[in-house]
Parts: structure tokens; sequence; C-alpha cells
């Protein structure tokens, strides 16, 4: 049986876009740095990445460009390789390789997919909240960058439920980051 993990930049304040859809530039993230290490060793894991519709097409905008792979090469290689899914009821189409589309009941195409194969949500905060209230999520990891934003969308924006989580493990980088890393109580 495979995971379902979550993994996302967040303000101090509990943000994991400011203000407009899609807006991370608060996000402190250096290429060179340890953040990006971890972020490619994450990207290589072989983990089904899973996107809404939103954070698809910002990171389709992005991965596949020349920019992105000179800036961080070997992100950009486990971004572009691994297998993709978007949920979304209005994208007909994905043009980033390897990805797929599925537009029906998320709950249920989750639990198929666990049994196969790991699963990681990148950004996607409304698939988060929902997979959240069906017990679907092994795994938040949650990357706290040092700054605070004015506005923005939670992470768990319109959570009917209490979500109970246990502190399973926690790292602190140089930059100030520090990544806490959550299992359900």
């Amino acid at each position: 049986m495979g995971k379902l993990s979550v993994f996302n930049f967040l303000t101090v304040n509990g943000y994991y876009e400011g203000k407009e859809k899609g807006d991370i530039s608060w996000h402190t993230h250096q290429p060179g740095g340890e953040e990006g290490q971890y972020a490619a060793e994450g990207a290589g894991s072989g983990s089904t990445l899973v996107f809404g519709r939103v954070t698809y097409e910002m990171m389709a905008g992005w991965w596949p460009t020349p920019m992105a792979i000179e800036t961080m090469p070997d992100v950009a290689k486990g971004m572009n390789e691994s297998e993709k899914i978007v949920f979304s009821r209005t994208l007909k189409k994905a043009d980033w390789q390897n990805t797929r589309i599925i537009s029906n009941n998320i709950g249920e195409e989750i639990k198929k997919l666990k049994k196969d194969k790991d699963l990681t949500i990148l950004g996607s905060g409304s698939i988060v909240t929902q997979l959240s209230e069906l017990g679907l999520i092994d795994v938040y990891q949650l990357m706290i960058d040092p700054v605070a934003i004015g506005a923005g969308s939670s992470i768990f924006n319109g959570l009917k439920k209490k979500l109970d989580l246990e502190l399973a493990d926690s790292r602190i980088f140089k930059s100030g980051v520090v990544l806490l890393t959550y299992v359900p109580a």
C-alpha cells in the first residue's frame, strides 16, 4: 500500500499562497542551498505528483523551461520525469510530459492510486483540504519560511472538521526555514 503525502511551503502565519492565486513570490527558496538539495532529493523519490489545476498550470509553466533546468537541474529533471496527476473538472488538455487529468471522484481515485504507489500533493490547498477531511493523507510535510504576509490562502481553508496531527520529525535549515513533518494523530 502506498502513502499519500503533502509537501507545501507556508508562511509563518499559515498561508501557502499570497492574495493572488498561485502567488508564492514570498517563498525564500535558495536554489543552491540546503532547501534546494532537499527538494532535489524529494523530486527524485519516484512518488507520483498530485496537483489541482492552478498549481499544475504554475508548475507546468516553470519546470520544463530552460531557466528552471539551468537554475535547479536536479529538481527540474525529477519534476519533468515524474508521473503527474492533475485533478480538475475544467482542464481538458495537459501538455507537461507524463501528466494525466482526472476529473471525477477525487477520494475514490486516490484510494485506487494508493493501492499501487506513493503520491505527493504539491500546493493545491483545496485538494489538501478535501483529502484531509476524507482521512486519506498519511504525511504532511510543511516547510515554513521565515516570512509573514498580510493576506493569502490557508492550506486548510474551508476545513469542516478538526484535524489532529502529531509531529513525526523536524528539520531546521541554515536559512531559517523549518521543515515540520506531521502524521494524523
